[in-house]
């Protein structure tokens, strides 16, 4: 996304790090749709803590909208049928065809649907 969007950042990965497993293993929120929400903030966010872009808001929530239309659900747990905030739910997780059938598959919906809403905006 940052490629698409012209942003050099090296720190961008960095701040990704913790995104698998909903949210560093918990099983919330997917971290493809949450990365997704980076790249909206990164082209709409603020300058400012005090301010407030409703154009960020509406796009996030239009997003997530069509992320779970499409994927079913939005939290890691509830897509993987995993625990990954475990050694043996993480093993099992890599183990399996979860990553090929689940993960990479949110993260193409992620991409389309922000780049999607990106672009129209």
């Amino acid at each position: 996304m940052c490629r698409q969007l012209g942003i050099q950042e090296e720190v961008v990965p960095g701040i990704a790090t913790a995104f698998g497993g909903g949210i560093g293993g918990t099983g919330s929120v997917c971290g493809a749709l949450v990365g997704a929400v980076m790249a909206i903030g990164l082209r709409h966010g603020r300058q400012l803590s005090s301010e407030r872009d409703a154009r960020a808001y509406a796009l996030t929530q239009e997003l997530r909208r069509r992320f779970e239309a499409e994927m079913g659900h939005v939290d890691c747990r509830e897509l993987t049928g995993m625990d990954l905030s475990t050694p043996e739910g993480v093993k099992r997780f890599y183990a399996s065809d979860v990553p090929r059938r689940v993960c990479l598959p949110a993260v193409g919906v992620a991409y389309r649907a922000v780049m999607g809403l990106l672009e129209a905006r």
